[in-house]
């Protein structure tokens, strides 16, 4: 019997590979107390076609390559899609004085 799991995909960075998350809650044995815990996997994407943010289905199947061992079965668009790591976020204040930068003073 193989393997589904259902996550995120946190990375489309690499050709025909996508960086899935799975998260899960889980009960601690003593305590009782819920708390989330997360694994990624690489996944087997041959066209492409997962985009970042995208909720997936994977697969457990042969080992393809040193980490990939799932293949994504089924995509489901997310409806907000996760921002870049590197992307720009626009800032409406001035920009701070270089150092060591002296005020000049107005003549009146």
């Amino acid at each position: 019997m193989k393997k589904i799991l259902t996550g995120n995909v946190v990375s489309a960075r690499m050709d025909k590979t996508r960086v899935v998350e799975v998260t899960r809650n889980v009960r601690h044995p003593l305590y009782k107390k819920r708390y989330r815990v997360s694994r990624r996997f690489f996944a087997q994407d041959q066209e492409n076609r997962a985009k970042l943010g995208d909720l997936v289905t994977i697969k457990e199947m042969r080992p393809l390559s040193k980490l990939k061992r799932w293949r994504i079965a089924s995509i489901m668009p997310s409806a907000a899609p996760l921002k870049q790591v590197n992307e720009t976020k626009e800032s409406h204040e001035a920009p701070l004085p270089k150092r060591g930068a002296v005020k000049k003073k107005e003549a009146a």
